[in-house]
């Protein structure tokens, strides 16, 4: 499972890319994470045509975020919430879980996040 963070490092070949670019092909990420990659991309002045397309064609698999994903990700917020967990964070980490998957993010807050059922990858 990739943070919108963790993608925007390979993307950007920032350190910690090669943490990143081995799980890539097996990978899976929310549309909401999707979301914040391609508005954060657009916003650096990063055409974002076909890519989508692209990171799909590696292997990256997209997923609607889901009632059972707002659910968990609203369960999430009373433990993220000194951690200062966005929503995109806690749609990323309620996706983990639902789908028994790592969650990867450049954001080393997370290292503190400590829920059953979410490991926690950071690429920094």
């Amino acid at each position: 499972m990739l943070d919108a963070s963790a993608l925007l490092v390979y993307l950007q070949r920032e350190p910690g890319y090669l943490l990143v670019e081995p799980v890539l092909e097996a990978a899976a990420m929310s549309a909401v994470n999707l979301s914040e990659v391609l508005q954060k991309s657009a916003a650096a002045g990063v055409s974002t045509a076909g890519l989508e397309a692209d990171l799909q064609a590696v292997g990256l698999r997209f997923y609607a975020f889901d009632t059972e994903d707002a659910a968990c990700a609203a369960a999430l917020f009373t433990s993220t919430r000194k951690l200062g967990l966005s929503l995109g964070d806690r749609a990323c980490l309620a996706l983990a879980k639902r789908l028994r998957l790592p969650a990867y993010t450049a954001d080393r807050a997370w290292a503190a996040v400590h829920v059953s059922g979410i490991a926690v990858r950071t690429v920094r």
